[in-house]
């Protein structure tokens, strides 16, 4: 008796307070819902033509009834009616009227449906589909009537209101498995397999974190960057159309997945996530007592040998060095790689030595190599300002930062706009060595990418990064508003291609026509991209995409906000709105 009580207690819970009927409507609650069934079919149904309609991203129950017939009975019910046409057709022929197309055509299709049959190629059904929309209004359900109706009517399928039954209606698209209308067509298999599947764009998938919500169906996008062929991202946007704030929701989810997360930070936007994750925050500036010395040895992952790991990171540390240097000539470069090997020489670094415990060099000692080579001294004085001069608090100091820490955020904000390139190379080659040591699922942030794209030797190395990030469980987003920039540069649509994931926010119309290009958008989608609104765009997984909408909880917009107005509000200097 008690779960008897218990189950009439829950109708009560979640049944609407009363219904009232109308003739063409009921109105449950607030909401008003009206029913239809559909009537009439073409002759032909294309594969995937229920696609418009379910894609709505509107509130509707579609309800689906296909029981199957006897198949001796349609036999006999399809003789009777092919002999009924074929007697029409010969009372026209006595009467030496016009032949009837229809009427051949309606032959035809008899004939060939019971040649189906009675081979067994095809079974007959009776099919019932029923359509209930909802809204608020009555006004609001007008107009999505309308337009399910011109969706439908252009595919020659017509429906029609269930006049006096709209209680039926209701009942027959609910989980009942009832049929209270019992308006059915019959179809044979073909037809019926037209339904199905039902093509919604979805990316959905038992592990990973929610982006945002499909605007194509109001699904939730469920997708875990590590289970495609690479982790890699990029993301597109104008200035204020929400990239950051994506990127900060993204890395909120990914840390409560325990994977651990690098951020590069050109403008102190991650300073109050850092805070409330209890990360570490690392102030990169030519006055911050936080340094990285480029020369520090790499740890020797497992399965390579000292020797490689030390070439490869004197090839990195050249193409920092070049960086530095500006343009540099064919004998300089040659020079350059052997003044580096003769440093790491003199604190006894060489190929074939265990050089773990050895104390590595800095660039001022690469400084007094080069003075000391024959054709040097000129590349020595273009580096003095790094070594002795107003940049030598920068790159020239031991390396004193701790990284043992689940989320590490590098501020360059306040280094002047000729360092940050430099100082995203020395940081990206830091946490490239760290990372190829520990092997560990982790993702490496780099706000305002097209910064190192504008340099040739910074754009190779991040190319290369992304490019070899995935044999060390490493995804590398690369987040940019300088679409121009980026595309422009010869490394920077490879970078593309070897990103899986691709987000789309709002895009400039001066640069709409060149990401169109690179992502072979169609019309629609250009005009969605050059119309969205904050935090709306496409999301793009492999080959597949969908409209986007990233949706944050009330917790965590406080977190990644970083509208002034909301951030003024929170302080307490603006009256809430």
């Amino acid at each position: 008796m008690a779960e008897k009580e218990d189950f009439k207690d829950t109708k009560k819970i979640i049944a609407p307070a009363g219904v009232q009927v109308s003739s063409n409507y009921l109105k449950i609650g607030d909401k008003f819902v009206k029913t239809f069934f559909v009537f009439s079919y073409p002759r032909y149904l294309a594969t995937g033509w229920f696609e418009p309609l379910i894609n709505l991203p509107n509130i509707f129950d579609i309800s689906i009834f296909t029981n199957p017939v006897d198949t001796g009975m349609a036999l006999r019910n399809l003789r009777k009616k092919s002999a009924q046409i074929e007697s029409q057709i010969n009372d026209q022929q006595e009467k030496g009227l016009v032949r009837d197309p229809m009427l051949e055509t309606a032959l035809q299709d008899v004939e060939s449906l019971r040649d189906s049959l009675q081979q067994a190629q095809e079974k007959l059904f009776s099919v019932g589909v029923y359509i209930a929309l909802y809204g608020d209004t009555l006004e609001e359900l007008s107009k999505l009537e309308s337009k399910v109706q011109s969706i439908l009517d252009a595919k020659l399928i017509y429906i029609k209101p269930a006049l006096f039954q709209q209680l039926e209606g209701l009942l027959s698209v609910l989980p009942l498995a009832e049929d209270k209308i019992d308006v059915k067509t019959p179809m044979n298999s073909g037809p019926v397999s037209s339904f199905f599947p039902f093509v919604s764009e979805d990316l959905n998938s038992n592990q990973g974190i929610m982006y945002g919500i499909n605007r194509h169906n109001n699904n939730l996008i469920i997708f875990d960057r590590f289970s495609l062929e690479n982790a890699n991202q990029v993301v597109f946007a104008k200035s204020g159309s929400g990239k950051s704030y994506t990127t900060k929701l993204e890395i909120i989810r990914y840390l409560m997945m325990g994977v651990d997360v690098i951020v590069i930070d050109p403008e102190n936007e991650y300073q109050k996530l850092t805070e409330a994750f209890g990360g570490s925050f690392f102030n990169i500036s030519l006055s911050s007592q936080e340094h990285i010395n480029p020369f520090d040895i790499p740890l020797v992952p497992e399965g390579e040998t000292p020797s490689d790991v030390l070439r490869s990171h004197i090839v990195n540390l050249a193409g920092l060095i070049k960086l530095m240097l500006g343009k540099v000539s064919a004998e300089e470069d040659a020079l350059l790689d052997r003044a580096i090997s003769e440093t790491y020489a003199s604190r006894e670094i060489v190929p074939g030595e265990d050089f773990s415990q050895a104390e590595p060099p800095l660039l001022e000692d690469l400084e007094t190599v080069l003075r000391n080579l024959e054709g040097g001294r000129a590349i020595a004085e273009r580096l003095y300002k790094y070594t002795k001069g107003s940049f030598s608090g920068f790159v020239n100091q031991p390396t004193n930062i701790d990284v043992n820490n689940r989320l590490i955020v590098f501020s360059i904000r306040d280094l002047e706009e000729e360092m940050r390139p430099i100082a995203m190379y020395v940081i990206l080659n830091f946490i490239w060595n760290l990372t190829r040591a520990h092997l560990k699922k982790r993702l490496m942030i780099i706000d305002e990418a097209w910064w190192m794209m504008k340099y040739e030797d910074s754009a190779v190395f991040l190319f290369g990064l992304v490019k070899r990030a995935r044999k060390y469980y490493l995804g590398v987003s690369t987040i940019t508003q300088d679409v121009e920039d980026f595309l422009r540069s010869p490394y920077g649509r490879p970078i593309i291609t070897n990103s899986s994931i691709q987000i789309l926010l709002k895009q400039a119309p001066a640069t709409i026509d060149i990401v169109a290009k690179a992502f072979a958008l169609t019309e629609a989608e250009k005009n969605l991209l050059l119309t969205a609104e904050v935090g709306t765009g496409l999301f793009f997984a492999g080959r597949r995409h969908v409209a986007i909408q990233v949706i944050a909880s009330y917790f965590e917009d406080q977190l990644i906000t970083t509208d002034p107005q909301q951030l003024l509000e929170e302080k307490g200097a603006l009256p809430k709105a």
